[in-house]
């Protein structure tokens, strides 16, 4: 399973802070399209030119491929403390 966290304007959007999802294999790209696929919000959320991602806390492209166990975040291009 891989732990998927939402900070700042994507978690305003998306609802929650966290989910869970078996996305093992699938790239960063697939995986905001099946996230996407939960609604309206969700597609707005995780546009893939509006949203930042993070792979076990290190920024990664929306081409990674994610192994299992890995942490997921997507956070807004700009973020306040």
């Amino acid at each position: 399973m891989n732990k998927i966290i939402f900070f700042a304007q994507t978690r305003e959007l998306v609802g929650t802070d966290t989910i869970e999802v078996n996305a093992k294999q699938w790239s960063i790209s697939e995986l905001i399209e099946q996230l996407s696929q939960r609604g309206d919000k969700w597609a707005l959320a995780l546009k893939e030119k509006t949203v930042l991602c993070a792979v076990n806390q290190t920024f990664a492209d929306v081409n990674y491929i994610i192994q299992s166990g890995d942490e997921i975040a997507f956070f807004p291009p700009v973020t306040g403390g």
